[in-house]
Formats: C-alpha cells, sequence, structure tokens
C-alpha cells in the first residue's frame, strides 16, 4: 500500500456523506485519513492529512468489533470518551472536558458534543482503504508521515508534546470540576 492513497485522496468524505444511510464506508477492516479544511490549532496546515486510525484495533488477547464505517460514523458523532481524535479536536478548539456519568469517563457533555459534531462537518473529511490487518500499517504510516494529531507511536513528531499538554491539562481540568449530569 502505498501511503498516497490517504495522503492525496482522489475522494473526501464529508459527514453528511458518511452518515447517509446505506453508508458509503465499507464494513471491513481498514485504515482511514482525516484530513481539515480549517485545522483545529493555528500551528497546523489546512487541507491535509493530520490523523490515521485503524479499525479494528488489534489488542493483545483478541481484536475489536469494530469495521470503517462503525469508527469513522463514530467519529463523526459520537463522543471524547470513545474517540481519540474527538478527544483531541475538542482539547485543541478549546472545548471543556467534564467527568460524566460514574466519573470514569470524559466527555465534552452534550452541548460541546454537538459543537464539535459541528465543527468536524464543516471542515473534517476522511477517506480510507481496506487493509486485512490494519496495524501494521499504522504503524509504518505513523513512522513515516507527518501526523500531529495521532499520539500512539508518534513521539517523534513536533507537535507531540504540545498535543499530550493540551490534553492532559484539559483532564486535570476536568478532574477538578464537579461530574456534570
Amino acid at each position: 500500500m502505498e501511503p498516497a492513497t490517504l495522503v492525496s485522496p482522489d475522494r473526501l468524505w464529508s459527514a453528511t456523506e458518511v452518515l447517509v444511510r446505506p453508508s458509503p464506508v465499507p464494513a471491513a477492516a481498514g485504515v482511514y485519513g482525516w484530513h481539515f479544511e480549517r485545522p483545529p490549532h493555528p500551528d497546523l496546515d489546512a487541507g491535509r492529512l493530520l490523523y490515521v486510525g485503524i479499525a479494528p484495533r488489534f489488542m493483545a488477547n483478541r481484536t475489536s468489533t469494530q469495521n470503517l464505517r462503525k469508527r469513522v460514523r463514530y467519529h463523526y458523532r459520537g463522543n471524547a470518551a470513545g474517540s481519540t481524535l474527538r478527544l483531541t479536536l475538542g482539547c485543541l478548539l478549546g472545548l471543556e472536558l467534564r467527568r460524566v456519568g460514574s466519573g470514569n469517563r470524559m466527555t465534552f457533555g452534550k452541548a460541546g458534543e454537538a459543537a464539535l459534531s459541528q465543527w468536524m462537518a464543516g471542515n473534517a473529511r476522511v477517506c480510507w482503504i481496506e487493509q486485512s490487518e490494519p496495524w501494521d500499517l499504522e504503524a509504518q504510516l505513523i513512522s513515516r508521515l507527518d501526523l500531529p494529531l495521532n499520539l500512539d507511536q508518534n513521539r517523534h513528531n513536533s507537535f507531540h508534546s504540545r498535543l499530550k499538554e493540551v490534553r492532559a491539562q484539559a483532564r486535570r481540568r476536568a478532574r477538578e470540576l464537579p461530574i456534570s449530569s
């Protein structure tokens, strides 16, 4: 697989296009890439690949039940507790992270998650490739490409320490606030 398929895709898909039924996103294993018309931080470039993710995720004793369709759709309309991408974007955009439910999960609350979904609908575009064992390809892409929004396996990226600190500050602040209903 040549990374050009994700770096310079023939087609990028918007939230509106992905969230329709039937969805054009395949219910298959693969790698997805996120491009942003307006980046979530002034030090990042617009219109280019900033993040890659995979479905399913490989874990020590099993593989998750996720597929491209489930993951991409969740990133567009889920919450920060279930999406590292949403957590990163919301923190960079200055949304207030809050503890919810029992206090173990953190999201941007109903209003914040809605604002983030709206921002993503206007700015985030996604592409994907099917790949039966996407975890190997993800590691290759992160090591070879400039993907500032990926944290895992990406300490070499110049944006890594800034992003890690922004997320840590948001979590510290959330722990200081009362649990949100």
